[in-house]
């Protein structure tokens, strides 16, 4: 091996360092990427005209354009078509029902990102398992592997493969070799055996790899009946606030501070009904209030605060399960409500919405609610208006409704646009030149111009945080690649292979792709990895194109640990511990390698 140079020392302790930062947290990880873009463009690893290009590369567009083409079908209602389609047919057997929907599942993952796929089928999963009293957690974990599984499906499916080409040119560029793009169905044969394998493991053996735990029914370790712990299957209790009450001049705050397991969810005051009074809501003489708890907590509130039984009621609104209601709200992974106290969200004042507990880990929070920080996988259990829930998760990308409620009806009218911008975008794809920014563009400015999507909804279903990690992490890649650091850790990895053939070489480049994205992200380690494994096909004589490919297509192997964004959304909701992903992840693992390599050789 060529000795280390000073460059190369330097690009190799910002990808430690990367690797720390991503690792533990300590930022982050969109934060933790542009930090490193920036320190690269520091030492001049980059130079500075080329720093911020990934910004504007063929795969950044690329990716923004998909979510925005995955967010107009959801629009109009098509993904709704679907999930009803499949609550029809669906049977009883959990065999059925877990092969229905991971099926469908893995194969809308192929043209849309595998979070919104896994956030759409979580309502439809959580009834089909009311329906039938399979326990949720016997489908959750087989639904979300098969959204990450789909990903291998076509170029468009996941971030790893459409930064492939990208990556491939690029190598290509630098070693002065020439390397054919894929294309748009190039690794479908490859990941349909893939997602084909996964979803026959747990048909065969998936009552012994999955748990049996049963949010709702099962107490003992799932989301637990929440409208019967918090009174809400009894009526909202109108109560008015006469002109003695101590309760005059207080803060909302300050009461239920008071008098935990006390909620105060509307106040009809001198400026109307308030519904779900935000903190500093100053109580006046005069006002009823909507209380609901436990009966002897309001029975004791009620006495000590001298208040009396209001004339008439005018809450009857909130009561209508038409107009109001319960709801489960899950903590989307990487979302801005990771990290933040409940407090600083706001919910009451900008949204309405009244929060009653957070279940995390088996147990339900319910005292000092506003100082809870809150994780990715919280559920969130909200009393709130129908029409103020769907601001709430429309205006933030931080949540993702568990639960069914009335929402705003879907722009049916606008199918055939919606549909008919996809499949220009697929045709331009697939029968045209054309660059695959551009192709998918072409169909998300229809979906504009047709007004499937206003520009509001369109910025929304955009993964900002995702875009950021990817571009700004590409610099990192070309210094990893321009200095030969690339090429030293490639001659490290053949001298330590030794002799192995060439799928022994593959496996070993899938299995470093596989340990890289469970601990930096898919992005992270495909931008690393693909011009490493180039120079490793080179070394061994293979082909660096297919090497290329290997990576992009093991960064989607992510079961072992609930760090991959599907697994963290389900780990709440299905009752999930890290043992449970260990378990059926490590079969899964192995099962998505053994497939992984001679269909790569068949069909790479």
């Amino acid at each position: 091996m060529s000795a280390l140079t000073p460059d190369m020392i330097l690009v190799l302790a910002i990808l430690a360092g990367a690797i720390f930062l991503f690792v533990s947290e300590i930022v982050r990880i969109d934060v933790a990427a542009i930090l490193i873009m920036v320190v690269v463009g520091l030492t001049g690893l980059v130079e500075g005209g080329d720093l911020f290009a990934g910004f504007a590369s063929n795969a950044v567009i690329s990716i923004i354009a998909v979510m925005i083409l995955g967010a107009g079908l959801d629009r109009v209602g098509v993904m709704q078509t679907v999930a009803a389609f499949l609550l029809k047919i669906g049977g009883e057997t959990e065999r059925r029902i877990g092969a229905l929907v991971s099926s469908a599942v893995a194969l809308i993952s192929a043209f849309m990102q595998n979070i919104g796929a896994a956030a759409l089928f979580l309502p439809v999963t959580e009834r089909m398992a009311d329906r039938t009293g399979i326990p949720i957690s016997r489908l959750l974990m087989p639904m979300g592997f098969a959204a990450i599984l789909g990903g291998t499906l076509t170029l468009v499916a996941s971030s790893p493969l459409i930064l492939l080409n990208d990556l491939l040119a690029s190598t290509a560029r630098n070693l002065d070799i020439e390397i054919e793009p894929y294309g748009l169905f190039s690794p479908t044969p490859i990941g349909l055996a893939i997602t084909i394998s996964g979803l026959v493991l747990f048909a065969v053996a998936g009552r012994w790899l999955l748990p049996s735990v049963s949010p709702g029914r099962d107490a003992g370790g799932g989301l637990p009946g929440i409208s019967a712990i918090y009174g809400l299957d009894r009526p909202i209790g109108p109560f008015l606030v006469p002109g003695g009450s101590p309760l005059r001049g207080r803060r909302i705050e300050a009461i239920e501070e008071d008098y935990p397991g006390l909620l105060v969810v509307a106040a009809k005051g001198s400026g109307g009904l308030t519904v779900a009074p935000y903190r500093d809501y100053v109580v006046e003489a005069g006002t009823v209030l909507g209380l609901v708890g436990e009966p002897e907590v309001i029975s004791g509130f009620v006495e000590s605060q001298q208040l009396e039984a209001a004339q008439g009621d005018p809450f009857t609104i909130l009561k209508d399960e038409e107009h109001a209601g319960l709801a489960e709200v899950v903590v989307r992974p990487g979302g801005d409500a990771v990290g933040r106290r409940v407090r600083d969200l706001r919910l009451r004042e900008i949204f309405d919405v009244t929060l009653l507990g957070v279940y995390r880990g088996g147990q339900v929070i319910t005292e000092n609610l506003r100082k809870v920080e809150l994780e990715a996988g919280d559920v969130l259990i909200v009393f709130a208006p129908w029409e103020r829930l769907g601001p709430l998760l429309a205006d933030s990308r931080s949540f993702v409704a568990l639960s069914d409620f009335p929402k705003a009806p879907p722009r049916t009218a606008k199918q055939g646009w919606a549909l008919g911008a996809f499949a220009l975008s697929l045709g331009l794809v697939i029968f045209t030149s054309l660059q695959l920014s551009l192709a998918l563009m072409a169909g998300a400015i229809i979906l504009l111009l047709s007004r499937v999507l206003t520009p509001d909804e369109a910025y929304r279903s955009v993964s900002w945080k995702t875009v950021f990690l990817l571009a700004a992490l590409i610099p990192l890649g070309q210094a990893l690649e321009e200095t030969g650091t690339a090429a030293w850790i490639a001659n490290g990895v053949i001298t330590a292979a030794g002799d192995l053939p060439p799928w022994g070489m593959q496996m070993v480049v899938a299995i470093l792709a596989t340990a890289f994205t469970l601990t930096i992200s898919n992005v992270g380690a495909t931008v690393l990895l693909v011009p490493l494994a180039a120079n490793v096909a080179l070394g061994v004589g293979a082909d660096p194109a297919q090497f290329g490919l290997i990576v992009a297509l093991a960064a989607s192997n992510a079961f072992l640990l609930p760090t991959h964004q599907v697994n963290a959304l389900l780990m709440g909701p299905g009752g999930y511990a890290v043992k449970d992903f260990l378990r059926a992840g490590t079969a899964m693992s192995v099962v998505f390698l053994v497939v992984l390599i001679p269909m790569v050789n068949l069909f790479g």
